[in-house]
């Protein structure tokens, strides 16, 4: 019932990422924090209430309102949060109900002072800082530190002069404010600051984001402008040699003219698709050890621990299609980390089998917190066929009790590629 006042949009704690975890667990702490200190200092004062039957009636009213107060600041404290986020408001008019049962029992307990029911000024202050603590969590949230500041320091003199006024001994009366100040003081500041932590944590999450889309816009411009440098030049040149043409044609020239105009255009259209093709090859047959580095910039970058650890002489013996098709499952697999994980941690090992006929890639991630999509995945689809064209194989191991993610290339260390293009240069022509 509480998880829902808290956080209406609960999940089962492994479905949630790690922030969202982090984020759950401060809330809890907080509301925990005021349920504790209510329930161990108010209750001290039922111990310590003298006899009789309005004392104690007394004391336990002052215990009950705070339950009750607690129960509402305990549903409020998400809509505080909210407010200090920037992601909603708070009325005074929800907290005046609270801030009331904060005065009425600080007046009951003062009416305790004055029945003589209850002695000694730690007792009293401890007792007060318990029926202020709740109270004072969610509207050190709400409200800005100089408010609360104000606010507190006004309640504490109030408080002192209300326990003078009732015949507390000048000697206890001030222990009783301290207490009681300190106590509200450390309420506001632990409210605050877990406000301050969360979103903290959001911005980092937030900035996760967006380091990795500007990665993918700086790949894309690096394309973009590779793209630009091959054609721009070659565009050119077959617009001047098809108007020239054009204009020999207009005049009457010999046909033997516009040909040869013509045929260097055929020329420069043939070199413009084989330099495309290279473009193309250039950016999809990613070399290994680039995308290694890579790799370990991307991920380090969003906060995820990536090492990458290399067999011995494994860069000299795997030839240049197979560096090609693991830098692409290293691409892949970065990028599925960035996307679908909250991963603190990722490994990539590189190597070949005990024969030594397979090179071998293993990348190796935690966080995993929604399913993979397994063969149907877009992503470890294309992989898949990727790595059939040089006659590899590709494997995902996903444990969900341990929350990671396991991607197992194997190539063959005689695969070749087509030098036409192959796959490529189909799709570079179209």
């Amino acid at each position: 019932m509480i998880g829902w006042l808290v956080s209406p949009g609960y999940r089962r704690w492994q479905e949630r990422s790690s922030h969202e975890q982090v984020e759950a667990s401060t809330r809890w702490m907080l509301v925990g924090y005021a349920w504790a200190i209510l329930i161990s200092f108010v209750a001290q004062l039922l111990s310590s209430t003298g006899p009789g039957a309005l004392p104690g009636a007394l004391a336990w009213c002052v215990f009950g309102l705070g339950l009750a107060q607690c129960l509402l600041c305990t549903g409020l404290l998400r809509q505080a949060f909210d407010s200090y986020l920037g992601n909603g408001t708070i009325s005074w008019a929800r907290l005046a109900l609270p801030g009331a049962l904060v005065v009425a029992m600080s007046a009951l307990t003062v009416t305790l002072v004055a029945l003589d029911a209850v002695e000694g000024g730690v007792t009293v202050g401890v007792a007060l800082y318990g029926a202020v603590a709740p109270f004072a969590v969610t509207f050190g949230v709400t409200v800005p530190r100089r408010t609360a500041a104000l606010a507190l320091v006004a309640f504490v003199v109030i408080a002192a002069t209300a326990l003078t006024s009732a015949g507390m001994p000048w000697p206890n009366a001030p222990v009783a404010a301290l207490l009681l100040g300190l106590g509200g003081l450390v309420s506001v500041f632990t409210g605050r600051s877990s406000a301050w932590y969360i979103a903290v944590i959001r911005e980092l999450e937030e900035a996760r984001g967006v380091q990795a889309r500007l990665a993918v816009a700086e790949e894309r411009l690096r394309f973009s402008r590779d793209l630009h440098d091959v054609m721009g030049r070659n565009l050119s040149a077959i617009a001047l040699k098809s108007e020239l043409a054009v204009q020999l044609v207009r005049r009457g020239s010999a046909a033997d003219d516009s040909v040869e105009q013509m045929t260097e255009v055929q020329r420069i259209a043939r070199d413009s698709q084989s330099e495309v093709r290279a473009v193309v090859r250039g950016y999809r047959d990613a070399d290994l050890s680039t995308e290694l580095a890579g790799a370990r910039g991307i991920l380090r970058a969003a906060g995820v621990d990536c090492r990458a650890e290399e067999a011995p002489q494994s860069q000299e013996r795997l030839p240049g299609p197979v560096q090609a098709a693991l830098g692409w499952v290293v691409r892949e697999g970065a990028t599925n980390v960035l996307r679908h994980a909250d991963a603190t941690w990722c490994t990539v090992w590189v190597g070949t089998d005990d024969p030594g006929g397979k090179a071998l890639l293993v990348m190796e991630n935690d966080g995993v917190r929604e399913p993979s999509g397994g063969p149907s995945g877009s992503g470890l689809a294309g992989l898949r066929e990727r790595l059939a064209g040089v006659g590899g194989t590709l494997r995902v191991a996903e444990e969900s009790q341990r929350g990671t993610f396991r991607l197992t290339a194997e190539v063959p260390l005689g695969s070749r590629t087509d030098e036409g293009g192959g796959r490529d240069g189909k799709e570079a022509s179209e």
